[in-house]
């Protein structure tokens, strides 16, 4: 085997395949990459078992002939030589290739193209085709919702169903964690084959996130019961399905929010970042009180550190205090487009929707947190907690001591508070 080829060309194509490869695989061909040389054309493939791609790019074949690299070795080298340069592969007995470029050589160690895998590209699937940039906007507004939990497998990749109304086709893909759920959805052409909702895995969804990212053309999508085909130029992707059945997003959707807040997105985005500083992983929760024309955010952390801030709203609703996680409101907010944004509320301990004011194709649902309330006690009552059935006590403004017998349960009246106050008890932290 023998070619010549312009080295931004085969980086680029390198770069899309070395993403598939798993690094830490234990058979060893799975770490390599095939090259196919003939016809002046060079065919590059790179699979896990699960996911596969195969690209096509124009080169000078001299010789034509077969074989495999390891996928990160090839790529670092590639990556290290100047973009001006020409780049020559000779392999004369298949164990052994040459690279030349310029005044650079490199003798990589082959193995031979018999030992890959086949990567079967038939499918007899129903075959869509879409705008890529369509489907880039989709996946970017919804992929930071998919889940990382592997015991809830069918929760690690998008949803993608395609739907019809009203003589038209709408293309919804779906992401949920089981705390936050994105939606997002497009019109697209005429679509008459009935097609099942399938799940598309979390790693397909950004490596196709990438591609797309390069593409302005249409694509097409090849849709079967085990498998997902997307056809970006001369790339195929090829994808396993995730085998499980996605929740009934739909009826996650709160039909009752009739508390509406308008606000404008970027100001909230910039006031939680501000807040959110004191926030940390044990206390990510920042709160929410909700007056006619205002926002505050007030967040407070295990070290008793405290942040608060005020921003301009709209808000038709009732006054209400509701807590969420920091970081999934900001991503929500990052999300989402335009200068005000639409979030919609029942009460403070039910889901949210967050949309853009003026367009409503993305829909974001939003669980709320328990929130470390500042203030003060004046009583507590307990019935039936720990070893109190019924009890009331009421607390100074001052100090207040608890003194008592062993067991008498002291302690259980400072847990009480603890879950009053901060959502959780506190037997189990570290006390400093």
């Amino acid at each position: 085997m023998k070619f010549i080829i312009n080295k931004p060309v085969i980086f680029k194509a390198l770069s899309h395949l070395q993403n598939i490869v798993n690094k830490k695989n234990s058979l060893p061909i799975l770490s390599n990459i095939l090259f196919e040389a003939e016809n002046n054309s060079l065919t590059l493939y790179s699979t896990d078992m699960d996911i596969s791609m195969k690209e096509k790019i124009n080169c000078n074949v001299i010789e034509k002939g077969a074989t495999t690299l390891n996928a990160q070795i090839i790529f670092d080298i590639i990556k290290k030589l100047p973009d001006t340069n020409e780049v020559e592969f000779i392999s004369n007995d298949g164990k052994l290739l040459t690279i030349r470029s310029n005044v650079s050589k490199f003798s990589l160690s082959c193995l031979p193209k018999d030992e890959f895998p086949i990567i079967d590209t038939f499918s007899d699937g129903k075959r869509l085709v879409v705008k890529s940039q369509t489907i880039y906007n989709l996946i970017n507004k919804t992929k930071f919702a998919i889940s990382n939990e592997e015991t809830r497998y069918f929760l690690n990749g998008l949803y993608f169903n395609i739907s019809k109304n009203d003589d038209s086709s709408y293309l919804t893909f779906v992401g949920t964690d089981g705390h936050r759920l994105a939606t997002s959805t497009s019109k697209i052409e005429i679509f008459d084959n009935e097609v099942p909702g399938v799940i598309i895995p979390k790693k397909t969804i950004y490596e196709l996130s990438k591609l797309l990212a390069e593409d302005n053309d249409d694509i097409e999508i090849d849709i079967s019961s085990n498998k997902i085909i997307f056809y970006v130029k001369d790339l195929i992707l090829i994808s396993k399905l995730i085998d499980g059945n996605f929740p009934d997003y739909v009826r996650v959707i709160p039909k009752n929010n009739q508390q509406h807040l308008i606000v404008n997105r970027l100001n909230l985005l910039d006031a939680v970042d501000r807040v959110s500083t004191i926030a940390n992983e044990k206390s990510p929760s920042i709160k929410f009180k909700l007056f006619k024309n205002l926002i505050n955010l007030s967040t407070i952390n295990n070290e008793n550190s405290t942040a608060t801030e005020d921003i301009q709203s709209t808000y038709d609703g009732d006054e209400i205090e509701i807590g969420f996680n920091s970081k999934y409101i900001m991503d929500i907010l990052d999300n989402l487009e335009g200068e005000e944004i639409k979030m919609s509320f029942n009460d403070n301990s039910t889901p949210i929707i967050a949309q853009e004011q003026v367009k409503s194709d993305v829909t974001y649902v939003l669980m709320p947190m328990r929130v470390w309330y500042l203030g003060y006690f004046k009583n507590i009552n307990f019935l039936n907690f720990r070893n109190f059935e019924q009890y009331s006590i009421e607390f100074s403004s001052n100090n207040n001591v608890f003194y008592g017998k062993n067991g008498s349960g002291k302690t259980n009246v400072l847990e009480g508070v603890s879950l009053l106050s901060r959502g959780r008890g506190f037997r189990k932290d570290k006390l400093s």
